[in-house]
């Protein structure tokens, strides 16, 4: 018969050691896409991480091999979360232009941590190409790899959709995906939250300038946002055309 489960000397489960490992993980994670995406990442201590998330250094170990396995790991979980989100918006609509403007405008709609990922991503990106020696390191690096690709061909393929249903002009896929995506990229060489540009200006900007990125017209950038407006009543309809 098996022996009974022992407890921790703390009297956690196995469960609740699973748990708060996941969480501190989450939370040198969080940590360490705020340092990297602020400070940058060659000028950030791995030091400095764990004494912001409240351990030693040699713990930081336990979850992570290095400073560099923790950016992949990093790049590999917001690419995961992009795809992610990628395809949730543009399966919740039939209608493709009403996907493409969504799912454009949804890449603006973050938050400030968000934001700091996204300057990492674009800052460190070419760190992916360099293989590494370390196991670990590689299996992340890979991993962030995979996740690129992955993402180009999912935005090629729907744009491939779009050029079939005669939305967008014909074009190669992939070197539309990468202008369009690059355009987007480039916006995070420079922004800075709470800079003097507020993000939703921006978006409206350059969703526009993504649009004729594709041959499409930039009034497309207002499709949802007219047609999530409520209808005027006949009544007030009828008051507002005598007023002009």
């Amino acid at each position: 018969m098996p022996a009974p489960r022992q407890a921790t000397r703390a009297g956690a489960t196995d469960g609740q050691r699973r748990t708060s490992s996941r969480s501190k993980r989450d939370g040198i994670l969080a940590t360490a896409t705020a340092y990297f995406g602020e400070h940058g990442y060659e000028d950030t201590k791995w030091a400095d991480v764990a004494a912001a998330v409240g351990i030693g250094s040699t713990a930081l170990y336990h979850y992570f091999e290095s400073k560099l396995h923790c950016l992949y790991v990093i790049m590999a979980d917001a690419l995961e979360k992009f795809q992610s989100d990628f395809e949730r918006i543009t399966n919740e609509t039939d209608d493709y232009l009403d996907a493409l403007v969504a799912v454009l405008r949804a890449s603006y709609d973050l938050t400030e941590q968000e934001v700091l990922r996204n300057r990492l991503l674009v800052a460190e990106q070419g760190l992916i190409g360099t293989p590494r020696q370390s196991g670990r390191e590689e299996e992340a690096r890979e991993l962030a790899r995979e996740r690129t690709r992955d993402l180009e061909f999912a935005w090629a393929t729907f744009l491939v959709r779009g050029m079939e249903q005669g939305h967008v002009p014909e074009a190669d896929a992939r070197l539309l995906t990468r202008a369009l995506l690059g355009l987007y990229n480039s916006i995070w060489h420079w922004y800075r939250p709470r800079g003097t540009m507020a993000l939703d200006e921006i978006a409206g900007f350059f969703i526009r300038r993504q649009l004729a990125v594709l041959s499409l017209p930039p009034e497309l950038a207002d499709r949802l946002t007219s047609a999530a407006e409520p209808p005027v009543p006949p009544a007030a309809a009828g008051r507002r055309r005598r007023r002009t």
